[in-house]
């Protein structure tokens, strides 16, 4: 993401629940709402969320769990930005305004990180996509979008967006009640307005293949993927374009695309050990001043083995690709 060259001016500033304050901010590409948790003198983290959530939907499960809770907000501000027209009581975009493009999405928040004053130095990414979409999903991508157009935020669009979120066992069946977590989802969907999503998965249907871009890329990153994801094999491949030596993927069993809700803990151990990296610590590890194991630029493949990443605790498994 590049600097747009152009000026980034906020144009509101409320007040949101659980401390933190939402900014609207008016980008070249249009207004894009980011709510800011934390001291802002701290190192930042920022999140983007999949189609129809935002950060209430998509990050409350890790934010929830205490151990990551005390990992993230000990070390970091946090910035939840959301797509556009994606954010709490966000009201229907004019039907006038052009839809965005990819890039577009991604140069709003390159504005919203030039007006906090952020730099990105690594990167966490969860079920993430980097080719374009198959015919298979670009049909079901329009399937989607004609239902929401025409009929908005139905059950059955409801349907389409839990597939692409969770696994089949917090889903449900016959046998097996949809777990709490599924029915949060839907009431927060209901929230939604259907036409902002319906614009998103429009932008998204047009993504492009970004497998070449990939070696450029030159941060730490660490990749988690369910192994139940409609996206496992595009992490996979991302995986292995990244630069071996910066590169980590940790696959979680038994787990869909939203890790973050649906598996958070399986996602501690192998973060705080890219943290160490940059010389972050949980809080009650601070007492004790470790000396890191892990340098700016590497992690050590024994550190991310299926045994220190407590295989044994919960059910993951870890491709590791870094070199000493």
């Amino acid at each position: 993401m590049g600097d747009s060259g152009g000026s980034v001016v906020s144009i509101d500033v409320e007040r949101i629940s659980f401390g933190g304050k939402e900014h609207h901010i008016q980008t070249n590409y249009g207004p894009v709402s980011v709510a800011v948790y934390g001291d802002h003198d701290k190192p930042a983290l920022v999140t983007y969320p999949d189609i129809a959530l935002n950060h209430m939907s998509c990050f409350q499960g890790l934010l929830f769990c205490p151990e990551a809770a005390s990992l993230l907000l000990h070390n970091f501000c946090i910035y939840h930005i959301s797509p556009p027209g994606h954010e709490l009581g966000a009201a229907p975009i004019s039907p006038n305004a052009p839809i965005p493009s990819v890039d577009d999405l991604a140069e709003q928040v390159a504005e919203v990180l030039d007006f906090f004053g952020e730099r990105v130095l690594g990167l966490i990414l969860v079920s993430p996509i980097c080719k374009g979409p198959t015919w298979t999903e670009w049909l079901y991508s329009k399937v989607m979008s004609n239902l929401l157009y025409y009929y908005g935020m139905c059950g059955l669009v409801k349907e389409c967006l839990l597939q692409r979120y969770f696994s089949k066992e917090v889903r449900g069946f016959s046998e097996l009640p949809e777990s709490d977590i599924v029915q949060a989802c839907k009431s927060l969907l209901d929230q939604r307005q259907s036409m902002n999503v319906w614009r998103f998965v429009q932008t998204m249907n047009e993504r492009y293949d970004l497998t070449e871009q990939l070696k450029q890329l030159q941060c730490r990153t660490l990749i988690f993927v369910g192994e139940n994801s409609q996206f496992h094999s595009e992490a996979v491949h991302m995986t292995s374009k990244l630069d071996r030596r910066y590169c980590a993927l940790v696959e979680v069993q038994a787990c869909g695309s939203l890790v973050t809700e649906e598996q958070p803990h399986a996602m501690l151990i192998p973060m705080e050990y890219f943290f160490m990296g940059y010389g972050l610590y949980r809080p009650s590890q601070l007492d004790c001043s470790p000396r890191s194991p892990l340098s700016p630029f590497c992690i050590s493949p024994e550190l991310l083995s299926p045994e220190s990443m407590g295989v044994k605790l919960k059910p993951i498994k870890t491709r590791v690709r870094l070199e000493m």
